[in-house]
């Protein structure tokens, strides 16, 4: 049996992780990173320090919190302000995911001794014939977290058990309910963890040093001005709700252009595109992609997406992704993933155009 710290959010995923883990007999402490307050003093999403607690009374299991909000604002919350500033969208659990949050973890686990950690994310860690190791889809594709985990190193892998691969939400939460574990009904948390209140844009606002929201023009592919937008911060690629202006056709975000304050408009047949390039790369199953050659697996472009069969070619730094059918509004700063056919990540990166 093993020592193993579980990253506790305070939510049923991570309590049912904990559970199960001790309930196999291994030495289980939970911890919960405390990444963030907001401006009411509430926790963050991910770290909602009362649950976790009231789980780990429950589960008699030790419980300890960490903080490191500063980092959390370095390594995270900063990027993610930059980044809507230059007219991306981003991913920060992606970020969170490989920078701090296992990171932290890991870092938790040698203090107390621990061969391990575990969280309660929907997925399998697997290690496959190469001897290599990745994630690999869940059973279960409506609750799959595999996207968010693409940028993991493979030292953050060999240290990391993910109990929850192969079960449904509905099993998790019975499991929860028997156990009488007190967050069983809890909902999931939908939103990014540190926007804890008010939308995306108003926390950019509060959040940029020296910024200050400054409207500029809608234009259609040709450049011809349709109207004025109220800050590029307020839209992302493939938006069509909240542009606040009636164009007598539907119309929808095709690309934010951030030097020129500028949002192209186009109709939805415009959104599509056959090819997009990726930076920021990491790979899983396989060491790297050398320069010039290519891999066919199939991509996903955003964490909801059912992915499209492609063909990656590595040009540098980055990748080029020729899908077999075109892919509907990638957006830069959203992460492309490369899945091979048994549903393990081969790697990923993040989509500059």
């Amino acid at each position: 049996m093993s020592k193993i710290v579980v990253g506790m959010s305070g939510g049923v995923d991570s309590a049912v992780t904990a559970y199960l883990l001790k309930a196999a007999g291994h030495d289980v402490i939970g911890v919960t990173l405390k990444t963030w307050s907001g401006a009411d003093g509430s926790d963050g999403g991910c770290c909602e320090i009362s649950d976790a607690r009231r789980v780990a009374q429950a589960l008699d299991i030790p419980f300890y919190t960490v903080h490191c909000e500063s980092e959390f604002r370095e390594c995270v919350v900063m990027p993610f302000v930059e980044d809507y500033l230059a007219g991306r969208t981003p991913n920060p659990c992606v970020v969170c995911n490989r920078t701090l949050k296992f990171s932290k973890m890991i870092e938790a686990a040698d203090t107390f001794g621990a061969q391990y950690i575990a969280t309660g994310h929907y997925a399998e860690i697997v290690r496959l014939e190469n001897g290599r190791l990745a994630v690999k889809n869940a059973e279960f594709a409506d609750k799959d977290q595999t996207y968010m985990l693409y940028r993991l190193t493979q030292e953050q892998l060999a240290r990391t058990l993910m109990p929850l691969g192969r079960l449904p939400k509905s099993e998790v939460r019975a499991i929860a309910g028997k156990a009488g574990l007190p967050v069983a009904n809890k909902p999931d948390s939908q939103e990014i963890c540190f926007v804890t209140s008010g939308s995306y844009a108003d926390f950019i606002e509060e959040n940029a040093e020296g910024f200050e929201p400054r409207p500029g023009s809608f234009v259609d592919e040709n450049g011809t001005v349709l109207g004025e937008h109220k800050g590029i911060i307020h839209y992302t690629v493939g938006q069509r709700k909240g542009l606040g202006v009636a164009f007598g056709k539907p119309m929808y975000v095709k690309r934010i252009d951030a030097p020129e304050n500028k949002v192209v408009l186009a109709p939805d047949s415009a959104l599509y595109s056959g090819c997009v390039t990726a930076d920021c790369l990491n790979f899983q199953s396989i060491p790297d992609l050398p320069e010039g050659e290519t891999i066919a697996a199939t991509v996903r472009i955003r964490y909801r997406h059912a992915g499209e069969r492609a063909v990656i070619t590595r040009c540098g730094g980055c990748v080029n992704i020729e899908f077999e059918k075109p892919v509907r509004a990638p957006a830069p700063g959203q992460s492309a993933v490369f899945y091979d056919e048994n549903g393990c990540v081969i790697g990923g990166g993040r989509i500059v155009g």
